[in-house]
């Protein structure tokens, strides 16, 4: 190994993640691999919502959420950077706050619309009724 391979052992980078000086081309390489992993995965996706041929169809909408989150992977390692290192820190608490407030309000909306539509259902003997 070489003198820069020694040093930078152990230490937590993302696969975008400049480490060393390496110019243009590196980061244009890092960013085309991951536009390349992500369109691949959005491609996954679309095949196996229309052709339901090869998963067994209760299971497409597992694949799909699978999908999706490999692509969340990806767009966190080769587009933000996103690692478990100390320098990121900030970056992972704000990812998982903004996470935190897109699931209240997620589930917030389910709540209430579930109750909404619990509390203004017509009564069973109303929806009988004909005019005579």
């Amino acid at each position: 190994m070489s003198e820069t391979e020694t040093e930078l052992v152990g230490v937590d980078a993302a696969p975008g993640d400049d480490l060393e000086d390496h110019g243009v081309a590196a980061n244009v390489r890092s960013y085309l691999i991951g536009l390349a992993l992500a369109a691949g995965l959005t491609i996954g996706s679309f095949w196996v919502a229309h052709n339901g041929g090869l998963i067994y169809t209760p299971g497409v909408p597992m694949a799909l959420a699978a999908l999706a989150v490999a692509q969340m992977g990806v767009h966190l390692a080769f587009f933000l950077h996103i690692t478990t290192g100390p320098d990121n820190t900030n970056n992972v608490l704000a990812l998982a706050f903004g996470a935190l407030i897109v699931g209240i309000v997620i589930a917030g909306s389910l709540w209430i619309m579930y109750h909404l539509n619990a509390n203004m259902m017509a009564p069973a003997g109303m929806t009988d009724m004909r005019m005579q």
